[in-house]
């Protein structure tokens, strides 16, 4: 069973910086995608960045060069957060769209790292 686990949230002063971490282990045939979502309160879930197998990388337009994601292996990620505002206070979301040897690729969501911005 796959399962996703993110770690590195916490409490941060406006311009402060955090690296959230994510973690995905279980029977994993081949990763194709990692990337981060948000959900701010009151919010939707929003696409934050994303890699793939390929190496390649996306970012929301609100990112604004603040956000680094990384793929470590085919199993971990980070999103290196710099520049930190009030705006970017939310639960931060790891997904992952890999093939478990089960036919075909599914989705799989971590239970989400909460981030604060806050003075």
């Amino acid at each position: 069973q796959v399962q996703v686990v993110e770690s590195g949230g916490g409490l941060v002063r406006p311009g402060g910086s955090l690296t959230p971490s994510c973690k995905v282990s279980g029977t994993i045939f081949e990763t194709k995608i990692i990337d981060w979502y948000r959900q701010g309160p009151g919010k939707e879930r929003e696409f934050v960045a994303g890699t793939s197998s390929r190496g390649e990388t996306t970012y929301a337009d609100f990112v604004k060069g603040r956000f680094t994601a990384s793929r470590g292996s085919t199993s971990a990620a980070s999103l290196q957060m710099d520049s930190l505002g009030p705006e970017d206070t939310a639960v931060y979301y790891c997904h992952t769209v890999l093939d478990p040897g089960l036919g075909g690729t599914r989705n799989y969501w971590g239970q989400g790292t909460q981030v604060t911005v806050s003075s």
